[in-house]
């Protein structure tokens, strides 16, 4: 009565259309295709143990059922979040009973990065010795959240978010079942692909909805947004999320393609990023990939900063944005930033190298008498307001650790490095250097 009772019950959409083979599986092709990783390690018989990395609503859980059919592997599924070592244990112990009859288990963890790596540790021998074929779900960075050791013994294998020609297909096939249409125009539908942001779990869930909707009219975007809520977009400001979009947005005022750069700086935005951390991050860019090619880029980023600080959200994100359409938009240069780079590699080098005596102060009689500061020229007594004397330690030769470009400000630098060095030049010839 339970199996009756259990196919009278409700069940939601995505829960219906879930695939029944892998051939079902959409938008990952590149995984499960019949040249993919898994899709040939099936035409050979084997399946080893594999992580399966890729957003929500990708298709992980479905994958790792599906796998465990096409083997004949019982499949054991477990989560993370609600397990601990006690269950783990009482899971491989069940495995190791299967294998002796001659079935093997294929252990399916979703959110495997919550296990600590104490835990994880667990999995080694159990997976060396075939006991199960371990399918980890994923949605951070393996290379971040999981024990090399583990990863060593595994596949990892990326999924993508849906694209749009995916969730078409998922909508084709709502509607198939349903025998309904989605009351939606063309731009209706492009605008919920775009709220799903990729999650074909929660495309089905907002298709479910609008199924049962009998509008006057089919939905356009506006009227869609008024009916259903947008998916809040993918972005954990402690994991990959945060570093891929300020690395987006870096690179891109980088490039100076300064729509992109506001782009993402957008969707850190929108992702709940902390403003005053890209601040930060945008003063840096000022120093790094601007530098003296435009000396008010820092002034500029400071000034934003400052009143980002003084009006908070939202009217201070206004200061942000002109702040990156300065920094796409000014000449780049990375000079300052090599040549500190250099100079910190000279002294590392170096050592303990005396300055030269000439320019080092003799506060007391012993110190004069000793040298210091003997032959030491003013720089303000001379013609052109420059000695020419060296600066560097005696017996060090003399390097060029700051090489201007030809952009921006640092063009007249590069003028100006060129005439010291014209005079220094005349000094050399002079002393007969």
């Amino acid at each position: 009565m339970a199996g009756l009772f259990e196919q009278q019950a409700p069940r939601p959409l995505a829960d219906r259309l879930r695939p029944q083979s892998l051939d079902d599986v959409v938008g990952q092709d590149h995984v499960v295709g019949p040249e993919a990783p898994l899709g040939r390690m099936l035409a050979q018989g084997r399946l080893g143990s594999v992580i399966l990395w890729g957003p929500p609503g990708c298709g992980k859980t479905t994958i790792a059922r599906l796998l465990a059919e096409r083997t004949a592997l019982h499949f054991e599924p477990l989560s993370a979040v609600f397990s601990g070592v006690a269950d783990l244990r009482k899971v491989f112990e069940a495995a190791a009973k299967r294998r002796l009859g001659g079935q093997g288990t294929l252990l399916f963890v979703d959110e495997i990065h919550r296990f600590n790596r104490a835990q994880q540790d667990g999995f080694l021998p159990y997976v060396e010795d075939g006991t199960v074929i371990l399918v980890g779900a994923t949605t951070e960075n393996p290379s971040f959240e999981l024990n090399a050791a583990l990863l060593s013994r595994m596949q990892v294998l990326v999924l993508r978010r849906l694209d749009d020609a995916a969730l078409d297909k998922l909508a084709a096939r709502a509607e198939s079942v349903t025998g309904k249409t989605l009351p939606l125009t063309d731009e209706g539908r492009a605008a919920l692909r775009a709220m799903a942001d990729g999650d074909g779990r929660y495309f089905l869930t907002l298709a479910e909805e609008l199924l049962t909707l009998t509008p006057p009219e089919p939905l356009d975007a506006k009227a869609l947004s008024a009916v259903v809520q947008k998916r809040l977009p993918l972005y954990d400001k402690a994991q990959e999320g945060h570093y891929n979009l300020i690395s987006a947005l870096h690179k891109s005022l980088r490039g100076s393609d300064t729509d992109a750069a506001l782009y993402w700086m957008a969707r850190m935005l929108d992702g709940g990023e902390d403003p005053l951390y890209i601040a930060r991050r945008l003063t840096r860019f000022a120093v790094e990939d601007i530098g003296l090619a435009d000396p008010q880029a820092v002034q500029q980023a400071l000034a934003a900063w400052d009143v980002y600080e003084r009006l908070g959200s939202p009217e201070g994100e206004l200061a942000l944005a002109q702040l990156v359409i300065y920094l796409g938009t000014a000449p780049k240069s990375n000079a300052a930033y090599m040549a500190y780079k250099a100079a910190r590699a000279a002294a590392r080098q170096t050592g303990s190298l005396m300055p030269p005596m000439h320019i080092l102060n003799a506060p007391t009689r012993m110190m004069k008498d000793l040298g210091y500061g003997k032959g030491y020229e003013y720089d303000h007594d001379s013609a052109e307001g420059f000695s020419g004397q060296n600066y560097f330690p005696d017996g060090m030769p003399r390097q060029a650790f700051y090489r201007p470009v030809e952009r921006g400000f640092e063009r007249d630098i590069k003028k100006r490095l060129d005439y010291w060095e014209r005079l220094r030049a005349r000094r050399r010839a002079r002393d007969g250097d």
